[in-house]
């Protein structure tokens, strides 16, 4: 199976056989062509996918060492994700299916994060309670099977990943944040500053990183954040990073304890 995604700002595509051994896979980023603009920005994003997703898929069928007649199915991130970035991978996978004449499977991409799971430990994994923690989704499912999904809850703002982008920034860390936040709290203290945990015992399971964030940055700069510029490196940086990263942790765990119980 020949599996395409192009969802956000990553162009990717893998050769999978028996549902489970990934035989290759290759991967073009986007990184650098969003830095300089701190977030992922659409149109940029849909026309690199545009230039990258054909070398990509020649690339994964020689890592495979073989043909793409040899593709037996074709499946395709077709939701969520940005709509011009999902139009090129999804037409791609369209015209692949026709002109090989092999069926055509649409996925939605937050399933599969929760069924690379599943690759990984090497094993069945369902039922579980699946935890997605993506750019744009911070999310706890029921999933009895792979293909049975239930909201258990998820944010009622930001994702989890985009609070990283946003106090990577305030630091001064540059894009993408989690990497960033993750380097600089390494040399941290986690308990240097007490971050909200929002929602941590809250019978709902539901979750919010709006307050934190905020509390990110006025434990930065104090009251006048209009005029502040981020912090050099130092303890105070480290700190702030590694009490941000704990108290994200804190609550990802604890709703999914939450959840599981």
């Amino acid at each position: 199976m020949l599996g395409i995604e192009t969802s956000c700002d990553e162009t990717a595509a893998a050769l999978v056989m028996g549902g489970y051994d990934v035989v290759s896979s290759a991967v073009s980023t986007q990184v650098d062509l969003h830095a300089q603009f701190g977030g992922v920005v659409p149109e940029i994003a849909s026309r690199a996918h545009l230039r990258n997703l054909l070398p990509v898929i020649d690339e994964a069928v020689r890592k495979a060492d073989i043909t793409l007649a040899d593709v037996g199915c074709v499946a395709v991130h077709n939701t969520p994700g940005l709509v011009g970035a999902l139009l090129v991978g999804v037409t791609a996978a369209k015209t692949l299916s026709l002109a090989l004449g092999v069926p055509l499977v649409a996925v939605n991409h937050v399933a599969s994060h929760i069924y690379a799971c599943r690759l990984a430990a090497g094993r069945d994994i369902f039922p579980c309670v699946g935890l997605v923690v993506s750019g744009g989704h911070t999310a706890l499912f029921r999933c009895d099977t792979a293909l049975s999904l239930d909201l258990l809850g998820g944010t009622r703002d930001d994702a989890a990943g985009e609070a990283f982008d946003k106090v990577a920034a305030v630091l001064g860390l540059g894009f993408p944040g989690g990497p960033a936040v993750e380097r600089e709290a390494a040399a941290g203290d986690p308990k240097a500053y007490k971050f909200p945990r929002t929602f941590l015992d809250d019978g709902r399971l539901e979750l919010s990183f709006s307050g934190l964030k905020t509390a990110v940055l006025y434990a930065c700069h104090g009251q006048d954040v209009a005029r502040a510029t981020p912090p050099g490196p130092g303890k105070k940086r480290a700190d702030l990073a590694a009490s941000f990263q704990a108290a994200v942790v804190d609550v990802l765990a604890g709703k999914c304890k939450q959840a599981l119980r």
